[in-house]
C-alpha cells in the first residue's frame, strides 16, 4: 500500500504560511457549518492591513468569523453567505455580510459556470490510510467549491466525525495544495429546542397525514426540527431520511425505533443528507454509520431526485403567508434572516412524489420587540422577499389547522387561509380580502 505520509509533510503549513498565498481581489470560500476553517480564518484576519477586496463566501457558520468581524469598512474583507445562520443574521444586521440568493440544488453549478474560486479553505476530519481526507458534515458543499478552486487548503480538525457517503464526501491528498494542522476546542453542545405547545398542536395536524414508511425532510429552524422530535414519539414506524440537513430530530426518531430507512426506494436502508448541525450525540452518530449516508446538494435537493422517493414528506417554515398563498420564509420586510435554502427544492420534488407532501409551517402569530402582536397571515406582500411562490405552495400549516393550497382559486386561498389565522385577526383579514376582490360572501369560516 502507497504511503502518503511524506506528501503529507511536504504539504503541510503553519495557517500564516497557507494564507500568504491571498492576494488583492481574490474571491475565498469557506465552504460550510462545520467546514469553516477557524485556524485559517484567524492568520487570515491578521492580513487585515496588507490586504485589500478580499472577498469571502461561506453559510450555515457560527461564529465568530474574524475576517468579518475585524474590517467594519470592507475595505480589505467582504463576508458573504449562501444562507445565514444566527449568527451570520447579525452580521447581516450590522451591514457585515450580504446574501446571495439560491436554491440548494443549483449550488454546485453556480461554482462550475458561473464563480471564481481562487482559495478554499475548508475543514475536513484527519486524513486516513488512504490519502483521503473526509468532508464529514460538510459534505453537501465542499466537493464542488474544492474542484472549481485554483488553490485547496484543508484545515484538519480531530473533532469533525468520519462520515460515509454517497460521493464527494471525501477530497484526495494529491488534489490538495496545502494542510494545515492544530488544536481545535470541541464543538459547541447544540441541545435540540423544547418543542412549544404551538408546535405540538401543529404536529398534531401533520402526523394524519404522514403514513407509515414516508420519508422524511425537515427544514432549518426550531419549529422542524421541534416537530421531528414529536414525530419520534407517535406511533408512525418505519420512517426514512432525505434531509439537506440533518438535525438532532433524526436522531430522536433513531432512538425512538421510528428511523429505519427500510421502505425507501432510493438508497433503502440509508438515510441521506447534505449537512448536518446539532448536538454533539448527533455528530457521534454520524461518525462512520453504514446507515448514512452524505452527499453534494446537486443531488439530494435535485427535485427530480426527490420525486423518485414515494410518500416524501417536506416539513419547513416561513416567516409569513399573504392571502394569495405567497410565503416568505427567509425574511422579515427586507432583513435577511436565513435563505431559500431548499424549501423550494423540496415543495417541487415533494409534490411530485407518489404519496408526497409538502408542508410548510408557522405559528399563527408573533409579537415585536415593543410588545406588539401580529399576524403572520398578511393582507398581500409589499416589498417582502417572496421564497415560495404561490404557484408552487402545497400544505400550510398553524396550531388552527393544515390547509391545502394545491389547485386552489384566489378566493379559495384566501378563505382557507383566513381558517388557519389566529381568530382576533379574521374578520380584518376578510376585509381585505373583499378590497381585493378574492372574497366571496358564501364564504363561511368553519
Amino acid at each position: 500500500m502507497k504511503d502518503f505520509r511524506n506528501e503529507y509533510r511536504q504539504k503541510l503549513r503553519s495557517p500564516e504560511e497557507a494564507v500568504a498565498v491571498v492576494k488583492d481581489g481574490d474571491w475565498i470560500d469557506y465552504t460550510s457549518c462545520l467546514g469553516k476553517p477557524i485556524l485559517l480564518d484567524r492568520a487570515l484576519a491578521k492580513r487585515r492591513d496588507e490586504l485589500h477586496d478580499v472577498k469571502i463566501r461561506g453559510n450555515l457558520m457560527a461564529g465568530p468569523i474574524a475576517v468579518a468581524e475585524c474590517d467594519e469598512t470592507q475595505e480589505h474583507f467582504v463576508y458573504h453567505s449562501w444562507h445565514c445562520s444566527a449568527y451570520e443574521r447579525r452580521l447581516c444586521d450590522k451591514g457585515l455580510c450580504y446574501y446571495i440568493p439560491m436554491v440548494f440544488h443549483n449550488n454546485a453549478a453556480y461554482y462550475e459556470y458561473f464563480l471564481d474560486v481562487n482559495v478554499v479553505m475548508v475543514s475536513v476530519a484527519p486524513m486516513d490510510k488512504h490519502g483521503y481526507f473526509n468532508f464529514s458534515v460538510n459534505t453537501g458543499v465542499a466537493a464542488p467549491i474544492a474542484r472549481m478552486a485554483d488553490i485547496v487548503i484543508v484545515e484538519v480538525n480531530e473533532n469533525l466525525p468520519q462520515v460515509r457517503g454517497g460521493y464527494d464526501e471525501c477530497i484526495h491528498i494529491s488534489d490538495v495544495d496545502y494542510i494545515v494542522e492544530g488544536e481545535h476546542e470541541p464543538f459547541v453542545n447544540m441541545e435540540a429546542l423544547e418543542p412549544t405547545e404551538i408546535d405540538r398542536q401543529i404536529a398534531k395536524y401533520l402526523i394524519p397525514h404522514i403514513v407509515d414508511g414516508a420519508t422524511l425532510q425537515l427544514g432549518i429552524g426550531s419549529m422542524p426540527n421541534a416537530l421531528g422530535e414529536i414525530i419520534a414519539k407517535s406511533d408512525l414506524k418505519d420512517l426514512g431520511m432525505h434531509t439537506e440537513l440533518c438535525s438532532d430530530a433524526y436522531l430522536q426518531m433513531y432512538l425512538a425505533g421510528k428511523l429505519t430507512n427500510r421502505k425507501k426506494k432510493l438508497e433503502p436502508g440509508k438515510g441521506v443528507f447534505g449537512c448536518a448541525i446539532g448536538s454533539n450525540a448527533l455528530y457521534e452518530w454520524l461518525d462512520n454509520n453504514p446507515g448514512v449516508a452524505a452527499y453534494p446538494l446537486e443531488y439530494v435537493n435535485r427535485p427530480s431526485v426527490i420525486a423518485q422517493i414515494d410518500n416524501m414528506v417536506s416539513i419547513n417554515s416561513c416567516v409569513a403567508v399573504d392571502l394569495y398563498g405567497q410565503v416568505a420564509a427567509e425574511s422579515s420586510g427586507v432583513r435577511q434572516i436565513s435563505g431559500t435554502g431548499g424549501q423550494l427544492d423540496f415543495l417541487i420534488g415533494a409534490s411530485a412524489s407518489r404519496g408526497g407532501k409538502a408542508f410548510i409551517c408557522m405559528s399563527s402569530v408573533y409579537v415585536d420587540k415593543d410588545g406588539q402582536t401580529h399576524s403572520r397571515v398578511r393582507p398581500q406582500f409589499n416589498g417582502d422577499i417572496i421564497t415560495s411562490p404561490r404557484s408552487q405552495v402545497y400544505f400550510l400549516a398553524t396550531e388552527y389547522g393544515v390547509v391545502n393550497l394545491e389547485g386552489r382559486s384566489t378566493w379559495e386561498r384566501a378563505e382557507a387561509l383566513v381558517s388557519i389565522a389566529h381568530p382576533a385577526f379574521r374578520d380584518y383579514l376578510i376585509k381585505e380580502a373583499e378590497k381585493r376582490k378574492i372574497w366571496r360572501r358564501s364564504n363561511r369560516i368553519r
